[in-house]
């Protein structure tokens, strides 16, 4: 009868100095995870946000220096008349 009151006892600082703690601990590093998880999905939003609107400042500036170019050419050929 003792040995199955020392076992039991065993058995239940086991559970609350071993199996407990790892649990909270794969728990606790889930929640993290998860967390990463939404401010990376949010870092990559906010970069293509980014990325997108520096394209888009790339191609008014070409833009702006064709228009440029090209008055630079009508004056260059009115000048040779």
């Amino acid at each position: 009868m003792q040995q199955e009151l020392d076992m039991i006892e065993l058995g239940r600082m086991i559970l609350q100095f071993a199996v407990v703690p790892i649990i909270a601990f794969a728990w606790m590093h889930y929640k993290m995870s998860q967390g990463h998880a939404v401010d990376i999905a949010i870092i990559k939003t906010e970069f293509a946000l980014t990325k997108e609107n520096h394209d888009r400042q790339i191609i008014d500036i070409k833009e702006g220096l064709t228009n440029i170019f090209k008055k630079l050419d009508e004056i260059q050929r009115d000048m040779h008349k």
